[in-house]
């Protein structure tokens, strides 16, 4: 007999279909840049605008859009989301120029922006402490998958259909997900219909939606910071590979289409398994230690080293495979940064877990703007693929530095209404 799925793990399987989705569908495009190159006459820093067209309002979104979903909840927030991005991935299929193309990103980024810290709100009511880093890990493993099968759905698609029908079935995809995710979630896990009493013991007390909260922006922007600052150096090299990985398969080394998606596919599966590793290992950690720095900054710092290690060694060899080799390297590592430094914002600040988060990931989404027109400008300037990545070495070494500035361990102390709380971990075994 199957066993029953319970509320907590159903809500975090939608979680995870909806990280899936989102970078199913901000990545396609990465895939399809050849042929809409081509289509409408660009070179490689004109698509590389095209690319960051999504982050500015995406960055825009990310403290804003987590303040809304800590006011209204993550329910009525995600709806709105979904219903928007959902919309831009069809309009991308349908745009007539650059122009167009822009603006259709530039609606992509609006339904996104706010997606992340909201679902990081979800997880503050619907995760036990001990097990955030899995949560966050998990969900994000969830978005490399869709990065990973992105080119080779997409090269499937563009087979098939054509670049532009590809976009508007994968739009489709996102509405029925929308549909699902209003019917099934509830803001307070304790409304739910199918939640138990044991999972009710085991989450923290939720915050109602609706319930009067001004958000101390000066001191908390203050005390995340930090955590921005070394997001932003790991989210350098995630949009450099988001947004031109297929290309510099392609273009670098000469193959088709198809390779050219099979190869990139592979570099992001490694990313799934860093992902799923970084947040149960740091976990982990904390439940064999009860310290939180030591759990969230080590798996950090160790995920930074190695992808710079890794991505250094690019520049030693011309062979695709080991070039691919040290690529997914890169990406398994950068990516075990990802659980640990997802939960720093529910360590230090559970109240304003979503504006919090949504300041964080505000250094990601500014690397977004700027990475991927850095990486089109470099090739075309030097006609060299290879040299946009020594930023990323860089930034990688600079992130494990910076990485001991954030604290963890040490609570937001709201001005007004003073400490949110300590975050007792879970104990061990559970």
């Amino acid at each position: 007999m199957l066993k029953r799925v319970s509320a907590t793990n159903a809500v975090l399987g939608l979680l995870c279909v909806m990280y899936f989705i989102t970078y199913l569908d901000r990545v396609n495009i990465a895939t399809a840049g050849a042929e809409i190159i081509r289509e409408f006459g660009m070179s490689k820093t004109d698509f590389g605008l095209i690319l960051s067209a999504f982050a500015y309002p995406y960055a825009i979104f990310q403290v804003i859009g987590g303040s809304v979903g800590d006011k209204f909840g993550a329910r009525r927030t995600l709806l709105v989301c979904g219903l928007v991005w959902a919309s831009a991935t069809i309009l991308t299929g349908l745009v007539g120029g650059i122009v167009s193309l822009f603006l259709a990103r530039v609606l992509l980024g609006f339904g996104e922006g706010a997606t992340f810290p909201t679902a990081t709100r979800a997880m503050q009511n619907w995760t036990a402490p001990g097990r955030r880093g899995f949560a966050q890990g998990i969900t994000h493993a969830f978005a490399r998958l869709g990065n990973a099968v992105a080119p080779p759905i997409v090269a499937f698609l563009m087979y098939h259909f054509g670049w532009r029908t590809s976009f508007v079935i994968l739009g489709g995809i996102s509405f029925v997900w929308v549909v699902i995710w209003y019917l099934y979630f509830r803001d307070d896990p304790s409304d739910h219909p199918k939640i138990t009493a044991d999972e009710l013991d085991a989450l923290p007390p939720p915050r109602k939606v609706g319930a009067k909260q001004s958000v101390p922006w000066g001191p908390l922007a203050r005390r995340m910071l930090p955590v921005t600052i070394t997001y932003f150096c790991y989210g350098w090299t995630l949009w450099l590979f988001l947004g031109w990985l297929p290309s510099f398969f392609k273009e670098n080394y000469g193959l088709d289409l198809k390779n050219s998606a099979l190869f990139a596919s592979g570099v992001f599966f490694a990313g799934v398994v860093g992902d799923t590793v970084g947040g149960m290992l740091s976990d982990s950690i904390l439940h064999r230690t009860g310290n939180v720095k030591l759990a969230r900054l080590s798996v950090i710092v160790v995920g930074f080293l190695g992808a710079a290690a890794s991505l250094a060694g690019v520049f030693l060899t011309r062979d695709l495979t080991l070039v691919a080799l040290l690529l997914s390297s890169g990406f398994f590592f950068a990516e075990l940064v990802i659980g640990p430094i997802w939960s720093v914002p529910m360590d230090i600040a559970p109240k304003y877990a979503g504006t919090a988060s949504g300041l964080m990931n505000t250094g990601s989404a500014i690397a977004a703007i700027v990475s991927p027109i850095v990486f089109g400008l470099i090739v075309d300037l030097t006609g060299s693929w290879t040299l946009p990545f020594v930023g990323s070495v860089g930034l990688c070494l600079l992130g494990a530095a910076l990485a001991f500035t954030m604290h963890p361990e040490r609570e937001f102390v709201d001005p007004v209404t003073g400490p949110v709380g300590p975050v007792a971990p879970a104990p061990a075994g559970e």
